[in-house]
């Protein structure tokens, strides 16, 4: 599923970034306030991945429509753990 492997690849983007910005505070390059708001909108938008790749799969495993997934708000997946 191409869709499927879009999503992952977006995920591995997303956890490379958080491990750039971890890097970066402690090399000092960015203060602490910074990292903890960027790493929240990163979590935020990787549960969302994992919630959609998670629905795709069920649907798909299912017989229904992977196509038919969408991503759902923040608050609703919050904490998704994939």
């Amino acid at each position: 599923m191409e869709q499927d492997q879009q999503i992952l690849h977006r995920i591995t983007e997303m956890v490379e970034d958080e491990r750039k910005l971890r890097a970066s505070v402690a090399a000092g390059e960015i203060d602490s306030a910074t990292e903890r708001q960027r790493l929240d909108q990163l979590e935020r938008e990787l549960d969302q991945c994992w919630d959609l790749l998670r629905q795709r799969r069920a649907k798909a495993e299912f017989g229904s429509n992977p196509d038919e997934a969408h991503v759902r708000p923040s608050s609703q997946v919050e904490g998704y753990q994939g």
